[in-house]
């Protein structure tokens, strides 16, 4: 969704075991910073990559997980919080 802004390079990645990208230590390392929509998922992103958490600023939108794929209202709701980081 951000992908097409000028000067940002994007990754998505899923911390739930079927996610279709699966989170890793490398990816990790390389993001500058790491947007989760819920807290529960920050806490999970910690638990699995605190020492690689070095570099990155991980920041919670507190958005419930519960929209499908690019939902609009969820587009919505990331434009509106996301947009204001890049």
């Amino acid at each position: 969704m951000f992908a097409s802004r000028p000067g940002v390079e994007t990754a998505s990645a899923g911390l739930a075991p079927d996610a279709e990208e699966q989170c890793s230590a490398e990816l990790v390392e390389w993001a500058g910073i790491i947007f989760v929509m819920e807290r529960a998922h920050r806490a999970r992103l910690q638990r699995r990559f605190r020492p690689h958490l070095k570099r990155a600023r991980v920041i919670c939108l507190d958005i419930p997980d519960d929209y499908a794929f690019m939902q609009p209202e969820l587009a919505a709701l990331l434009e509106k919080r996301v947009g204001r980081f890049l």
